[in-house]
């Protein structure tokens, strides 16, 4: 483990926030040591996930996907911030339960080649795992399911849109939330002892994520041209996938006249068996 100031330097933390988050430095350092420990066991975790319920894409309804751990120094960056932001809900944590409270412990991104397809990965997701709102945690310690082999969806599934986005997700079958910039789809698994929480993005909407974390959040977040140039790259990606959906429809369009003739075609009897060219 390395020393307390060494890492709040590297994940420019302040003395001030630190002291917010009210927690001794050994005890962060005893959650250090206990999750490195358990990496392992959840790495495989994470990849028995996959290979359970994603390798097949088609049937998952996503274009690919990728998984991964929390980096342990990332995993006591949140629990600080998190303590500093929401004293009373992580009052509790500790080395002991911490894996009752990090949702992230275990992520996975799901990602589409165009927006509107989140819905067959959601009838998916829901379909493949319990979703009974009676069982969604809101106490994280009181609502834990001790039981390892429970895999259910353990909080209502939800999605973060930009405010001016097209409208295309059903408020019935899923929490919007509107505020800021962020996409992204949310869905918390308990899955094997742990909650593995799954992620679904576009593309595009990924590209932007990816540049957006490793520049800007959470080290820079008070950079005002960071925050504008982060803000012009996520419009630019929204309008990607304003477009990649125009060009889905345009293809319906022109691809209908050639569906009609070779319906008449088949119906007639006339002609040979359709080319593979044709077909395309």
């Amino acid at each position: 483990m390395f020393e307390r100031d060494v890492f709040l330097r590297a994940y420019n933390i302040d003395e001030t926030d630190f002291e917010a988050a009210a927690i001794p430095w050994e005890e962060l350092a005893a959650i250090y040591d206990d999750y490195l420990s358990i990496e392992g066991k959840l790495r495989g975790i994470g990849k028995e996930f996959v290979n359970d319920y994603l390798y097949d894409i088609e049937r998952a309804g996503i274009h690919s996907y990728r998984y991964r751990t929390k980096n342990p120094g990332h995993l006591l960056e949140k629990i600080i911030r998190k303590r500093a932001e929401q004293p009373e809900r992580f009052a509790m944590i500790d080395r002991t339960n911490y894996h009752k409270y990090i949702t992230d412990l275990i992520g996975i991104r799901v990602f589409f080649l165009y927006r509107e397809d989140w819905i067959y990965f959601h009838n998916y997701i829901t379909t493949v795992f319990e979703n009974n709102p009676a069982g969604y945690v809101e106490d994280r310690i009181r609502d834990f399911d001790e039981d390892p082999g429970h895999f259910y969806i353990a909080e209502r599934p939800k999605v973060y849109r930009r405010n001016g986005d097209t409208r295309i997700y059903d408020e019935s079958l899923i929490d919007i939330k509107s505020d800021g910039i962020y996409r992204s789809l949310h869905y918390i698994i308990k899955y094997r002892g742990y909650y593995v929480e799954i992620q679904g993005r576009t593309l595009f909407e990924e590209g932007w994520s990816e540049i957006d974390h490793d520049i800007v959040y959470p080290y820079f977040k008070d950079d005002e041209m960071l925050k504008d140039f982060s803000t012009l790259l996520n419009r630019l990606s929204g309008m990607a996938d304003e477009m990649s959906s125009y060009f889905r429809r345009m293809k319906s369009v022109r691809e209908e006249p050639g569906k009609n003739r070779k319906e008449r075609r088949a119906l007639t009897g006339g002609g040979n068996i359709w080319s593979e060219q044709e077909e395309r």
